[in-house]
């Protein structure tokens, strides 16, 4: 099965997200996964065995567990592919971040002009 092809299912997507924030039993991830894709057991089970069989996750046994962990190899494939399409969004990505601190930055010297403006204003006192 093609890195992409195992990728392009949201059920393993959501797997391998919860992998890389740590290793987790399989039970834990049929409860989450389970619940959050309204699918059995058994389904998460096929897709825990999708992911070792393409190498994207690992299991070892811990007594009468299974405790998975995602496998970055396959991951670091996938990205080595893109790699040659990032030009076509680094350059926009550069510019946004060009026009994002331009924008904090006219922010922050309007909000300075207003606090000395409003500091040069003589106080208006009122009378009885």
């Amino acid at each position: 099965m093609h890195a992409f092809d195992v990728l392009g299912d949201p059920v393993r997507r959501r797997i391998l997200e919860l992998l890389a924030e740590r290793e987790r039993a399989s039970g834990e991830l049929v409860e989450i996964v389970g619940g959050e894709f309204g699918i059995s057991q058994p389904a998460v089970s096929q897709h825990l065995k999708v992911l070792r069989d393409s190498g994207f996750a690992t299991v070892r046994a811990e007594a009468q567990r299974r405790v998975y962990a995602v496998d970055t190899a396959p991951l670091e494939q996938v990205d080595r592919w893109l790699g040659r399409f990032r030009v076509f969004w680094e350059s926009k990505l550069d510019a946004l971040e060009t026009e994002i601190a331009r924008g904090k930055r006219q922010r922050h010297l309007a909000a300075q002009d207003g606090v000395s403006a409003a500091s040069r204003k003589p106080r208006q006192t009122r009378s009885a």
